[in-house]
């Protein structure tokens, strides 16, 4: 098994740049889509329309410095000639504040209430990981941008903006896009169950995403598929319904469309098995557990400990859970999740072998089978 999760890491790693409704993204649905059809199952390419943000132009230039980067997706842009000002820190009274935040820290802290309150022109935002590099943030208001044009830039640039944020040097910043009409599409299987009457369990990992993405969706995406062999094999009571969505970047696009496309299967599933980011990282390791309820975090936490997995957190019971499952918090589903620990989390650097386990991602794939066919079989 552990090969076989070997080679799709590797095939996931390699196609590119996973970003929802471009050429990469389709090229990686497709290729999934094949791969669910060699175990046996007919895949299903369920469409869904968006706008594509594509960066034209993104840039921070600076004391004869240009610093290149990434606008935040679900904040405004510039026009081609990008904004004029005078560097300063976030919530002074320069024309374009900067900050540091944690990959996916774009909404929260000090830099979501300056967006909210448009304190600024522009805003340059250094991107802070475990690991040196550039972390985006994912656009969680895609639908619903707000505040001024945000810059994304790496870590590496924080020397040269500390230099020159004090003296408040004058900067030109850049955040230019296109929109463009797009598709993107999430892949569905079906595991029929011998009892069409009952509501089915749902197993779902996002697959689109930053940059190639081998640790942070490599492990979800094997996993997926090793529990659609295993139960393939089985007849469960219940349908199980699978779907690996795109749009994971952009608020989760992708899992709405699919719950949009079926009324009231939130709340009316057995279970929903969130297969999150970082299953298997290898670089800063570490599990957190979310669950709806008691006996949902009781029976993955029986089986993780059964495969030898450790817990290193357990998610406050009703607090909002992160990644997909908070679409299932909200519409008042139960889910048992997983998400891991990862240096390299969002990060350009996620890619090669070094970057996952594939003992600790072939132990969760047993687990997660085990659950879903626990779920599956009353």
């Amino acid at each position: 098994m552990q090969r076989r999760i070997g080679t799709v890491i590797r095939a996931y790693e390699e196609q590119g740049f996973h970003r929802t409704g471009t050429t990469a993204d389709e090229v990686s649905g497709d290729w999934l889509a094949n791969e669910v059809r060699q175990i046996g199952l007919e895949p299903v390419r369920e469409k869904f329309s968006l706008s594509r943000v594509d960066p034209v132009g993104a840039s921070l230039v600076v004391n004869d410095r240009s610093i290149e980067g990434l606008p935040l997706f679900d904040g405004t842009f510039t026009s081609s000639a990008g904004i004029t000002g005078c560097l300063g820190n976030l919530n002074g009274e320069a024309s374009i504040g900067v900050a540091e935040i944690p990959p996916n820290g774009a909404e929260i802290g000090a830099l979501g209430d300056a967006r909210r309150q448009n304190q600024h022109q522009a805003i340059v935002v250094i991107t802070r990981g475990a690991r040196p590099g550039f972390c985006p943030s994912n656009a969680n208001g895609f639908l619903r941008p707000f505040g001024p044009p945000v810059l994304q830039v790496s870590s590496e640039a924080a020397p040269l903006l500390a230099v020159c944020t004090r003296p408040g040097s004058e900067a030109l910043l850049t955040a230019h896009v296109e929109h463009v009409q797009a598709q993107a599409f999430n892949v569905i299987a079906l595991v029929s169950g011998t009892n069409k009457s009952l509501a089915p369990v749902v197993v779902m990992t996002p697959r689109s995403g930053w940059w190639w993405y081998a640790s942070e969706r490599g492990g979800g995406l094997a996993c997926w598929l090793e529990i659609m062999r295993a139960t393939h094999r089985t007849r469960p009571v219940r349908d199980i319904l699978f779907v690996a969505s795109s749009g994971h970047e952009l608020g989760h696009l992708g899992l709405d469309a699919f719950i949009e496309r079926r009324p009231g299967l939130v709340p009316a599933a057995k279970a929903w098995i969130h297969l999150g980011a970082n299953i298997g990282a290898a670089q800063g390791p570490g599990n957190n557990l979310q669950a709806s309820d008691h006996e949902m975090e009781s029976i993955m936490a029986e089986a993780m400990t059964k495969a030898g997995l450790r817990i290193d957190q357990c998610h406050p019971r009703g607090a909002v859970p992160r990644g997909e499952a908070e679409n299932v918090h909200r519409g008042g589903g139960r889910y048992a999740s997983i998400i891991g620990n990862n240096d390299l989390f969002h990060n350009t650097s996620d890619r090669g072998a070094d970057a996952v386990d594939l003992e600790v991602i072939e132990r969760f794939a047993g687990a997660f089978t085990m659950v879903t066919t626990s779920l599956a079989r009353a």
